[in-house]
């Protein structure tokens, strides 16, 4: 039984593209272990959809990713894990155990940087759900969190535009922002910013940390099955990439994400 557990795939779903960061990540750091991806690319980005919808699909995807025999669900979005984690953990039960992108980060800011000012960028629902700030506050390590919603910037990274004129200028707006004012490191709160992490770099000049969330997180995972006695000892199988709504554009940006091919399949969540 324990020897099929750890056979079973890794699920990961997001918004849109953006979970891919975190994937590469994982099949780096993990790299006997098979994926099985969700991209609810009919509804991205969730960030600036109610609580209620971002709980809804977050069910219907996992009911996919059940199907699959997933061993693990990645929440691998700071919208929904905000907003979607406890509910899908209670939703999902013993079927598979249920990870999110927020606990291995603020675990991370609680040993690294005590008695620190942090900033972090997200989108709103991420941002206005003051996750991280609760979470940070019940270290107790006297972290003070300054944070700045930065909606833009999810839709700019789906659409392409990184490492140009426009994303320089709305990544400086925001960056340039009085409530980042004072930070010793910056936490990329979204799955899609790592893509800029190089721009965000620039712009601060090597005098604050850019955390880069995905790789934390895959070393999290990574410590989770080892833990658990779940992780893969060969890699069985190809991965599966799954998308809500199919564009050709979007699996262009899938390759660039995933830095690798990939062969998107639809799977719509209402049919």
């Amino acid at each position: 039984m324990v020897k099929e557990r750890r056979e079973q795939p890794i699920g990961i779903f997001d918004s849109g593209i953006g979970g891919l960061t975190v994937a590469q990540a994982i099949t780096n750091v993990l790299p006997n272990e098979r994926i099985v991806y969700f991209g609810d690319t009919a509804h991205l980005p969730y960030g600036d959809k109610s609580t209620a919808a971002i709980q809804a699909y977050s069910v219907k995807i996992c009911d996919l990713l059940i199907k699959q025999h997933c061993k693990v669900i990645l929440i691998a979005c700071n919208s929904a894990s905000a907003a979607a984690y406890e509910l899908v953990k209670e939703y999902v039960g013993s079927k598979a155990k249920v990870l999110n992108v927020i606990d291995p980060i603020v675990k991370y800011i609680g040993e690294t940087y005590p008695a620190q000012t942090i900033g972090l960028i997200g989108t709103k629902q991420t941002v206005n759900s003051n996750v991280y700030r609760k979470k940070i506050d019940e270290l107790g390590l006297d972290i003070t969190l300054k944070s700045h919603a930065t909606p833009l910037l999810a839709a700019m990274i789906e659409e392409g535009f990184f490492n140009d004129s426009i994303s320089e200028s709305v990544i400086h707006t925001y960056l340039s922002d009085p409530d980042l004012k004072g930070i010793e490191a910056l936490i990329l709160g979204c799955t899609h910013y790592p893509l800029i992490k190089k721009q965000i770099e620039n712009f601060y000049k090597g005098k604050v940390d850019v955390l880069d969330a995905s790789h934390i997180v895959a070393l999290h995972v990574k410590h989770f099955l080892e833990q658990n006695g779940i992780a893969a000892e060969k890699l069985s199988g190809d991965h599966k990439f799954y998308v809500s709504d199919y564009t050709e554009s979007f699996e262009e940006s899938t390759r660039i994400f995933f830095k690798r091919e990939v062969h998107l399949e639809q799977y719509p969540l209402w049919e």
